[in-house]
C-alpha cells in the first residue's frame, strides 16, 4: 500500500485470507437474529474502547479507536423493569456471579454498571426486552467482551436507534467536500499520540483520520469505480514489500469481495497525503467502506484509554 507518485492513495495490497462479498455495517447489524453477534477486533487492534447499547434496536456496538469492532444482539429490561439510559462506567467485574436480587440467577461474565443491580452479562436472548434491567448478551459474546474491557470503561445506554458508525460523525469532518483538490482539515494537536486509523467513505467521498479515537483530519477523496462492502488493511512492517500492508479477513456479512482492488483508484490532495504519510506506522489500519459516515447528531460521549493493564477485581 505504498503511495504512488501520481497522487493515488494506497494502491497494491496483499491478501491474508479471502472473504466473500458482504453488505454494509448497518445492514449486517440489522440482519442479526437473537443471540447472534459479529466479532472483528482486528479492524482496530489498539485504542480506547466504548460500548453503546440501544434499547430501541436491541443492539450493542463496541468501538475501539473510534471504529466498530463488534456488534451484538442484546435483551434489555422489560417494560416494568426498564434499563436506565445514560453514560455509565464499569464498576465491578466477575467471571462467575449470581444475582443478589433475583433468586440467585446466574450472571456469567458480569460487568456492573450501577450498584442498584444493572449489569452486562451473558443470558437468554428471546428477541425482545426481557430482563429485570440488566443487559443480557450472548454467552460467548459476553466472554469475548469481558476479555477486552477494563474497570472504568465507558458504556452508553440510549433509547435512540443508535447505529454503528465507521467513524465518529464530527462536524469538522464534513467541511469542504466539493472535490479531491478542495481544502482539507488537519489538526494533529487534538490527539498528540496514540493508535491511528484512516477511514475512507465512498458514499461521502471523504477520508477521515483518527488518532486515539479522535478525528484529527479529513479531506475530500475521489474513488474510481464502485466500492462494495468493507475492506480493512493493517500495516505490518514499513520495510516489507508493498509497505507491509495486509488485508484483514472480516465476517462475511461485512467484507468486500476478495478480488476488489484499490490500485490506482483512490485520489487525494498531495498536501493531505504528505501530512498523513508519516503517521502510517506499523499497526495503522485503513478502512475502505461503501457506507456513509453521515448520521444524525452523534451521541456525546467520552472514551477511556485502553492501557492493556489487568485491573484489580
Amino acid at each position: 500500500m505504498a503511495m504512488l507518485i501520481g497522487g493515488a492513495f494506497f494502491p497494491v495490497l496483499s491478501i491474508a485470507q479471502a472473504p466473500t462479498a458482504g453488505e454494509s455495517v448497518l445492514g449486517a447489524a440489522e440482519a442479526l437474529k437473537p443471540g447472534e453477534y459479529l466479532w472483528a477486533p482486528q479492524i482496530a487492534p489498539h485504542g480506547p474502547l466504548l460500548l453503546i447499547v440501544s434499547t430501541a434496536t436491541q443492539r450493542a456496538t463496541l468501538y475501539r479507536n473510534g471504529l466498530p469492532i463488534a456488534i451484538s444482539t442484546v435483551s434489555t429490561g422489560r417494560p416494568d423493569h426498564r434499563t436506565p439510559t445514560g453514560v455509565f462506567t464499569i464498576l465491578q467485574r466477575k467471571v462467575e456471579h449470581y444475582s443478589n436480587l433475583y433468586d440467585n440467577a446466574p450472571m456469567p461474565y458480569m460487568q456492573r454498571l450501577t450498584w442498584g443491580g444493572v449489569a452486562l452479562h451473558g443470558g437468554t436472548l428471546p428477541g425482545y426486552p426481557a430482563s429485570h434491567g440488566c443487559i443480557r448478551l450472548p454467552h460467548e459474546f459476553a466472554r469475548l467482551l469481558y476479555g477486552l474491557t477494563r474497570l472504568g470503561m465507558t458504556v452508553i445506554i440510549t433509547d435512540a436507534p443508535a447505529v454503528p458508525r465507521v467513524a465518529p460523525a464530527e462536524r469538522m469532518a464534513w467541511d469542504s467536500v466539493d472535490g479531491a483538490d478542495a481544502a482539507f482539515i488537519w489538526h494533529p494537536e487534538r490527539a498528540a499520540s496514540g493508535p491511528v486509523s484512516v477511514v475512507i467513505s465512498a458514499a461521502d467521498r471523504r477520508v477521515v483520520v483518527l488518532r486515539n479515537g479522535t478525528v484529527i483530519g479529513s479531506a475530500p477523496i475521489r474513488i474510481d469505480g464502485a466500492v462494495t462492502g468493507t475492506s480493512v488493511f493493517v500495516r505490518q512492517d514499513t520495510m516489507a514489500s508493498q509497505g507491509g500492508w495486509v488485508r484483514i479477513h472480516l465476517p462475511e456479512r461485512l467484507a468486500a469481495p476478495a478480488e476488489e482492488s484499490f490500485a490506482g483508484r483512490l485520489h487525494v490532495a498531495s498536501e493531505f497525503r504528505a501530512a498523513v504519510e508519516p503517521l502510517l506506522a506499523p499497526g495503522t489500519n485503513v478502512v475502505i467502506t461503501g457506507d456513509s459516515l453521515r448520521r444524525d447528531a452523534a451521541i456525546p460521549f467520552r472514551i477511556e484509554a485502553d492501557t492493556g493493564e489487568t485491573p484489580p477485581e
